[in-house]
């Protein structure tokens, strides 16, 4: 969610952004509606402004609801307990699976952490549902982006 403003700011890495809406045109960069929602709660000025000018590669809750609430059974530790609102990573993981994507995120492996919070996070999940999992700067060397 921090990609523009944390990792990766706009004016530094001027071109990313043309990539990305690249992917977004090739209908290659999607997220479940809970991803907006959280952006709006909790994400920069620029991210917000740029997901309600990309109201399209949100996929409504429905599409993914059975599977995001299976992958929060199983994986109980995803969950962060003292979140004030509902997470969208199971939503993110269950739209990858459903649609043989890949997710994008910044997060590391529980195992990576010096005190973790939580016992899993996208990329333990993903891992051991079989689902690839890669960083933003994974996506570009995946895609051959050069800046």
């Amino acid at each position: 969610m921090d990609w523009q403003g944390r990792y990766f700011p706009t004016d530094v890495f001027t071109g990313l952004v043309d990539r990305v809406e690249e992917l977004v045109a090739a209908g290659r960069f999607i997220a479940p509606a809970l991803v907006k929602e959280e952006i709006g709660a909790v994400g920069t000025v620029g991210l917000i402004t740029w997901t309600e000018s990309h109201t399209g590669i949100f996929v409504p809750t429905a599409e993914v609801l059975a599977e995001a609430q299976a992958i929060q059974n199983q994986f109980a530790g995803l969950r962060d307990p003292k979140s004030e609102y509902e997470e969208a990573d199971a939503y993110i993981i269950a739209l990858a699976k459903m649609r043989g994507g890949i997710v994008v995120t910044q997060e590391t492996p529980a195992a990576e952490k010096r005190n973790p919070k939580r016992t899993h996070f996208i990329p333990d999940v993903c891992r051991e549902l079989g689902i690839s999992c890669i960083s933003l700067l994974g996506l570009m060397r995946r895609e051959g982006w050069k800046f």
